[in-house]
């Protein structure tokens, strides 16, 4: 197993992540401060903030986490395609 695939892995998991907390955050039942969707918080955020700094909120809509999908696809894409 290459270091590309690892990588092309781990990202896919990240990203797998990512959409989840964005369908359960159309749920407005959720308690995000209660185990497990604490946890699921916890490893989401630190990854989108950065985007969302990038991409602010419009019109009411958050799209910083469709934007860290689309980066961390083409991250994903690179690594394995192009390392060893």
């Amino acid at each position: 197993m290459s270091i590309g695939v690892l990588i092309y892995g781990i990202i896919q998991a990240i990203n797998m992540v990512v959409i989840l907390w964005c369908l359960l955050s159309w749920f407005p039942n959720i308690k995000w401060y209660e185990q497990p969707f604490k946890t699921l918080d916890n490893i989401v955020q630190p990854i989108v903030t950065p985007f969302r700094r990038i991409l602010p909120t419009m019109g009411g809509i958050d799209l910083s986490p469709m934007l860290t999908i689309f980066v961390l696809q083409f991250v994903g894409s690179l690594a394995r395609n192009f390392l060893p």
